[in-house]
């Protein structure tokens, strides 16, 4: 597992250094994964903490509570408004480096939601969100689409930290005509044998990118207090991204950036994002 400490230079400077920048494309490239240090204004990450923690109550208060296979893990949306956008998490420089690097110019964005483990001994089957484009292809195609997640408090194996299997996006055993996105029990085993998973380790101010091919599954939070993670997926350009994120129109000016596009529906009417999140599993 690979994590880069960025630092308060590159930071500034808006750009990863040129090394470092090759040290993250090739654990994505090799691993399925990368974490960025520190890259993040934890003032940032205290506002959104306090707002999701804060919603939790009322995305569990809903009867049909949205739920991600299981009454461990919710599907949650951060606030999709102001005060509670910050550039250094939606539009990251150093995120974009790395994303378009791999994907090419062009990167959009189309998704910003998240999930939170809450206390439970349940787990999710070990799954890809996006299978490769064609089945058994030799060898895998480049990634396609990049997960960001920003993790809101420290994440541990204790508090539920997602289970990742380094190197399973280039095994081409789930595809997108799939009937499932869990991945087959033989080819698990398989792995299991010579790369195991882990659960990472992250601190709030970083941020893990992963190939969307790589296999990984929520895992029970062992603590009485909520696990929240933002997630984001940055696409190549010619990949169809959907509808994308319903914004406030007024904030479109602050998602006009020269690397990245977000697809969005800008709107005029308040967005209830409580009831947005839907109960699913994956197929």
């Amino acid at each position: 597992m690979l994590t880069l400490d960025i630092s308060q230079e590159e930071i500034e400077a808006a750009r990863m250094e040129p090394q470092k920048l090759q040290l993250a494309v090739k654990a994505v490239q090799e691993d399925g994964f990368v974490i960025l240090a520190n890259v993040v204004d934890v003032h940032h990450i205290a506002a959104l903490k306090e707002k999701v923690l804060e919603d939790v109550a009322l995305l569990l208060a809903r009867k049909d509570a949205p739920y991600n296979w299981n009454q461990g893990n919710i599907q949650q949306d951060p606030p999709p408004f102001a005060p509670y956008l910050y550039k250094d998490v939606l539009l990251n420089e150093l995120v974009i480096d790395v994303t378009v690097a791999i994907l090419g110019p062009g990167v959009k964005n189309s998704f910003y939601s998240g999930n939170t483990a809450i206390r439970s001994n349940l787990r999710q089957p070990i799954h890809a969100d996006t299978g490769h484009l064609w089945p058994a292809p030799t060898p895998a195609t480049p990634a396609f689409g990049l997960v960001v997640n920003v993790p809101l408090v420290e994440m541990s194996a204790e508090n539920g930290s997602t289970e990742i299997w380094p190197g399973s996006h280039l095994d081409t055993s789930v595809w997108i005509h799939s009937d499932t996105i869990e991945v087959p029990s033989e080819a698990v085993e398989q792995r299991r044998a010579f790369a195991p998973p882990l659960q990472p380790a992250a601190q709030p101010g970083s941020i893990l990118i992963r190939d969307i091919r790589l296999w990984h599954a929520g895992m029970p939070n062992h603590t009485d207090n909520p696990r929240p993670m933002i997630a984001m997926i940055h696409w190549s350009s010619w990949m169809d991204a959907g509808a994308g994120i319903k914004l406030p129109e007024e904030s479109r000016s602050f998602f006009d950036h020269p690397r990245l596009r977000t697809v969005a529906e800008f709107v005029n009417e308040p967005i209830d994002y409580i009831k947005a999140p839907q109960s699913y599993s994956f197929t």
